[in-house]
């Protein structure tokens, strides 16, 4: 059963059925789902979600497909981990790690919003689905497609990491490289989207896949025993996740999960080489001024934000604050989270884990604030950003090994 109305433009207010669609006609403004909230609190409660499999479907009810998934149904369900030993060197008492690193089945948040738009993409009976991306939306569009039997049209930047492109082309996905920058392969897939039946997930079946990302925050609090943190430090591409976990807690709270008033303050975290979402908060501003990116951090590499206008808002409604760092910090975030916690994460989990080293150093996230990292990839999608000298070989002798080990522990 669907609980969705349909779509209504975030900006003018003007009302669309359920079908593809890229944004508003009149204003250009972004479309957001329409749901019965009345008729979800009748039919939904902890019990029941409790009662189910622990994956992001246990919340199907404030999802926007119309039937049960055919796609998808491992995605989600991962780990709130206490990071104690990453809380001691950070200067924070209670840390966790929402773990997306582990996400099924590509290692990665996106995961949970290709679920959402390859099963709408089914339902729509579109011809083939494709995107624009930075590296782990290509990844999971074309697992899923594969999964569903679709043909997978996948467009992205030529300069991406070597490992991205070759765990998108291993599932049979048309890959193809674009000389230029996100922001002009996303122009590209926008004119693909008006021409051919196609589902560009992150085009014109926006609205539906955003909501996936929203299951993000219904396990963050589920997992903290139905509360929502202090603080969340959330990395920002596009600008959605964030808006998207900060929309889970609320929809929580209206639906009487949360018992509590949802105060929790949303902190975004880009590299200092695209940043232009921390650029308008930094500014006191919602307007976004798109930049050119360089920076490591290439999942982040969108210089010209779609959600970057509402992320910047719902920053500043909340509370939080918005932070960028160098390459150099992004690679110690890295190793940090790995030697604290045994988490390896991409170049995005490096960037969040600096950025909220630099929020508690600056007193924005306090000791005592039950406080969130959002850890969104794999570190082995971007083994090429961690280049660590290779050790040395020694003969088999315990002398060796035993100099080999002193030696060590001098350096």
């Amino acid at each position: 059963m669907s609980f969705v109305n349909g779509l209504r433009c975030r900006e003018c207010g003007r009302e669309y059925p359920k079908a593809p669609a890229a944004g508003c006609e009149d204003c250009f403004g972004p479309l957001e789902i329409d749901y019965d909230y009345e008729a979800i609190a009748r039919t939904l409660s902890r019990e029941v979600i409790a009662s189910r499999a622990k994956n992001m479907w246990r919340y199907h009810e404030l999802l926007p497909l119309d039937g049960e998934p055919v796609i998808g149904q491992a995605s989600g369900g991962t780990p709130l981990v206490r990071a104690d030993r990453l809380g001691r060197e950070l200067g924070v008492e209670t840390l966790y790690i929402k773990n997306d690193s582990v996400n099924s089945p590509t290692l990665s948040f996106k995961d949970r919003v290709t679920a959402i738009a390859i099963n709408k993409a089914i339902e729509f009976k579109l011809e083939a689905v494709g995107c624009a991306s930075t590296g782990n939306l290509a990844n999971s569009v074309a697992a899923n497609a594969a999964a569903a039997g679709l043909p997978a049209y996948v467009l992205i930047p030529e300069n991406l990491e070597k490992s991205k492109i070759t765990a998108t082309q291993i599932y049979g996905a048309r890959v193809i490289t674009v000389r230029g920058n996100y922001d002009q392969v996303n122009r590209l897939c926008s004119e693909i989207a008006d021409r051919y039946p196609w589902g560009l997930v992150n085009v014109n079946l926006r609205p539906f896949y955003g909501e996936g990302s929203k299951t993000f925050g219904y396990e963050i609090a589920e997992q903290l025993g139905w509360a929502a943190p202090d603080a969340v430090v959330v990395p920002m591409a596009g600008g959605s996740l964030i808006t998207k976990i900060h929309k889970g807690l609320k929809e929580f709270e209206r639906l009487g999960f949360i018992k509590s008033e949802v105060r929790t303050r949303v902190f975004g975290a880009q590299a200092a080489g695209c940043n232009p979402i921390v650029d308008a908060v930094k500014r006191g501003s919602c307007e976004i001024q798109p930049v050119k990116p360089a920076t490591i951090a290439k999942s982040l590499a969108i210089g010209n934000p779609a959600d970057g206008y509402n992320a910047a808002s719902v920053i500043a409604a909340s509370g939080g604050w918005a932070e960028d760092v160098t390459d150099e910090e992004i690679i110690a975030g890295i190793r940090l989270l790995a030697e604290t916690e045994g988490i390896f994460t991409e170049t995005a989990g490096g960037v969040t884990v600096a950025v909220t080293k630099k929020l508690i150093k600056q007193g924005r996230i306090k000791p005592d604030d039950l406080t969130v990292i959002a850890i969104t990839g794999n570190g082995l999608k971007t083994l090429e950003a961690v280049e660590l000298a290779l050790p040395s070989a020694i003969e088999p002798r315990i002398a060796d090994f035993e100099r080999t080990v002193a030696k060590a522990a001098t350096n």
